[in-house]
């Protein structure tokens, strides 16, 4: 799960119950005993769910399969009714859901419907979007869902920076839509969403980690957050994406000129234990790193989530993590351990 600070802390903790404290706690006793016993244990349901609004995207970002229109998988947009029938079947244990994997969330017309159904829950709800479509409308409407937390991408501070990654962008539309959120908040007296600026390290943006720091100062977001590229042809770097900047880099450089992950991949990871992903069609799949829903534990179309997440697939799935995680190839170049949240 990701960062908090203080605000963010104690409205996560207001959403906390006596039921997923328990599911918590089975959850972190059930992993740490995998570890000791170097087999698999899963108790509880998961504390943190990824769903999928849309595989759709406005823009064309170099290294997404979304933007590159590059998936094997369909595309299309999450439907509310079988979100809620999900929802209704985990929302006890949930405590944290994000409304994103691929694709731009506001692309959706059900998606802030779907914020607010599960906020209703008293689930702790976030997303992250691109922000080219926080109208003033939208903006309000977005407050008054009751999202407790608003990720804006935003990979530079002019135009001729910004749309190296994000192809097709518009950094002014991205500025608009932060300002717009800030006002309502205001407005509303909301102190929800909590809104960040997440600012992907690359190459070409490098320089600009001063300036995004103050160009949230001054439209009033609550905090920037930076974050390292993963780079699929990691070895090469082709788009050179990679950082010079060695705190904002996954990958260290061999004296060959080629790059290697600096994670080592040790045979565990906490996401399979406490989290997972949802696709808009229903695939449950392991983690974020399955961006084209290769390794499918399971069909929430054909099976309840909770027959799923204990079923012989995710079982077959964490043991063979545990047993050798990197020849599982979502893994291979995972950054699980070498966040660079600053």
């Amino acid at each position: 799960m990701p960062q908090f600070n203080l605000n963010d802390t104690v409205n996560l903790i207001s959403k906390l119950t006596p039921f997923r404290i328990w599911n918590g706690v089975k959850v972190l006793s059930s992993y740490y005993i995998s570890i000791i016993a170097r087999k698999p244990v899963q108790w509880g349901l998961p504390v943190s769910v990824s769903f999928e609004p849309t595989t759709s995207c406005n823009l064309r970002c170099p290294e997404c399969p979304s933007g590159l229109r590059a998936f094997t998988r369909p595309t299309g947009m999450l439907q509310n009714d079988f979100f809620r029938q999900t929802i209704d079947d985990i929302h006890r244990e949930l405590l944290y859901l994000i409304f994103y994997f691929q694709g731009e969330p506001y692309l959706n017309t059900d998606f802030l419907e779907m914020v607010k159904y599960a906020s209703q829950k008293g689930i702790y709800t976030a997303t992250s979007t691109n922000a080219h479509y926080l109208t003033d409308e939208a903006a309000r409407k977005t407050v008054e869902s009751g999202l407790d937390r608003l990720i804006i991408s935003i990979d530079g501070t002019t135009q001729e920076t910004y749309k190296q990654y994000r192809v097709g962008g518009n950094i002014e539309k991205v500025i608009e839509g932060a300002k717009n959120i800030v006002k309502w908040k205001k407005e509303l007296k909301s102190k929800t969403p909590f809104v960040f600026f997440q600012f992907l390290v690359v190459k070409h943006n490098e320089h600009q980690i001063e300036e995004i720091k103050q160009l949230a100062k001054e439209i009033g977001v609550d905090e920037v957050r930076f974050k390292s590229a993963q780079v699929y042809d990691y070895e090469n770097d082709p788009n050179q994406l990679i950082p010079s900047i060695d705190k904002y880099s996954r990958y260290k450089k061999n004296s060959n000129g080629t790059y290697v992950p600096k994670n080592k991949l040790a045979n565990r990871c906490w996401k399979l234990w406490h989290a997972n992903v949802i696709t808009w069609d229903g695939l449950v799949v392991p983690c974020c790193f399955d961006k084209d829903a290769i390794h499918r534990l399971g069909n929430l179309k054909n099976e309840s989530f909770k027959n799923i997440w204990h079923n012989p697939n995710y079982k077959q799935f964490r043991s063979e993590l545990m047993k050798g995680r990197k020849n599982i190839d979502i893994c291979s170049n995972c950054s699980e351990g070498v966040s660079v949240w600053k």
